[in-house]
C-alpha cells in the first residue's frame, strides 16, 4: 500500500531545483577523481549522523578513529564511529531494495551496541522527548509486514525517487523497526537509495544540515505524525538535499587545508594556470598563501612551472 502524502507545489519546486543541481554537481565531482574531498565528506557524514543521536566526538576525532587511532574515555562513542566507518566502507555491497541487505546494514551499524543487532524489535516502543511521549510505534508483530510493504512501495511506485527516498526515511522513523539505530539507518538508507540513480549522493553529507537544524528535523517528523502523512517531512528533507547540493557546489567557500586546496584545484580540471587563476578559485586566499600552496604542489610533483616571476605559470602533472 502506498504511504499517504501529497505532492505539493513546494515539493515540485524543490525536485526541480535539486535535479538541476544534481546535474551540475555530478559533472564536477564524478567525472574527476577527488579521493581526499570524498573522504572528508564521508567523515562529515559519519560525525553528523552520529552526533544527531548524541555522539560527542567531533570531526577530528572521527578522522583519528578512521586512521586507526584509539581515543581514551569514549568507549561507546568510539564504538559507534568504528561501526559507522565499517558500514560506509561496505557501501557498494548493499542493495537498497532488499530487506536482507537492510538488516545486515543494521547489524554492522549496531553490533556491540544493542542486544540483537540486525533484527527487528520484538516489543512495543514509545519515543519520548524529555518526559513527554511523542510517538507510539506500531506493534512489534506488524513491523515485518510494514517494512516489506515499504520496500515494495519504493520498488514499484512511479513517483520520483527523490520523493520516495524521503517517504522511506519518514516511514522508517514512524515504524521504528529497531529498538535503537532507526534515525541513523533512515539517513543511511535514504542516501543509499538516491545513490543508485544519482551516485553523487554517496558523497553528499546532508546529515550536517540536519545536525545543524535538529529542531526543524524533529518538528517535520512531528508535523507528519500529526497530519498522518509524510508531506511536511518530504518538504523538509528535500530542502535539506537542495541546500546540501548547493553547499557542495560552493566547496571553494569552505575552509580547506593546503593539501585539500591543491587536491580540489586539480579536481576541477584546470590544466594550465597562473597564481591569479588559483586565487580566482579560492577567492579569500592571500597572495602569500597561494604562492605557498603552489610551491607545495611543485614539491609534491603535482605541478610543473614555466615562465618567471609574475609571469610564472603552472601545469598539472596528474
Amino acid at each position: 500500500m502506498k504511504p499517504p502524502y501529497t505532492i505539493s507545489p513546494s515539493i515540485l519546486n524543490l525536485v526541480a531545483s535539486i535535479s538541476l543541481k544534481i546535474g551540475e554537481a555530478s559533472a564536477h565531482y564524478l567525472d574527476k577523481k577527488s579521493p581526499q574531498l570524498r573522504k572528508a565528506n564521508r567523515i562529515k557524514t559519519i560525525q553528523a549522523t552520529l552526533g544527531i543521536e548524541g555522539n560527542t566526538l567531533n570531526e577530528s576525532q572521527v578522522q583519528a578513529i578512521d586512521e586507526g587511532k584509539l581515543l581514551l574515555g569514549f568507549e561507546r562513542d568510539q564504538k559507534e564511529v568504528q561501526n559507522a566507518i565499517a558500514l560506509y566502507a561496505r557501501w557498494d555491497e548493499f542493495d537498497p531494495s532488499k530487506r536482507a541487505s537492510f538488516l545486515n546494514a543494521h547489524l554492522l551499524l549496531m553490533q556491540g551496541l544493542v542486544t540483537n543487532p540486525g533484527e527487528y524489535r520484538n516489543r512495543s516502543v514509545g519515543i519520548t522527548k524529555g518526559k513527554t511521549l511523542t510517538h507510539i510505534a506500531p506493534p512489534a508483530e506488524r513491523v515485518s509486514y510494514l517494512m516489506d510493504d515499504l520496500f515494495d512501495y519504493v520498488a514499484r511506485d512511479p513517483d520520483p525517487l527523490l520523493i520516495k527516498s524521503c517517504v522511506f526515511h519518514y516511514e522508517l522513523e514512524f515504524i521504528h523497526p529497531f529498538l535503537d539505530g532507526n534515525g541513523r539507518m533512515g539517513r543511511f538508507w535514504q542516501s543509499l537509495l538516491l545513490s543508485k540513480s544519482h551516485p553523487i549522493f554517496e558523497f553528499l553529507p546532508f546529515e550536517t544540515i540536519i545536525a545543524a537544524s535538529q529542531s526543524a528535523y524533529y518538528q517535520a517528523l512531528a508535523k507528519s505524525d500529526a497530519c498522518a502523512q509524510s508531506t511536511p517531512f518530504i518538504e523538509y528533507m528535500l530542502g535539506v538535499l537542495d541546500q546540501s547540493l548547493a553547499n557542495l557546489l560552493n566547496t571553494t567557500n569552505v575552509v580547506l587545508s593546503e593539501t585539500e586546496r591543491i587536491e580540489y584545484f586539480i579536481f576541477i580540471g584546470m590544466k594550465d594556470f597562473s597564481r591569479k587563476d588559483y586565487q580566482r578559485v579560492f577567492k579569500n586566499l592571500s597572495t602569500a598563501t597561494a604562492s605557498r600552496d603552489l610551491k607545495k604542489g611543485v614539491e609534491l610533483a603535482l605541478f610543473s612551472t614555466y615562465g618567471e616571476r609574475n609571469a610564472t605559470r603552472y601545469r598539472v602533472l596528474m
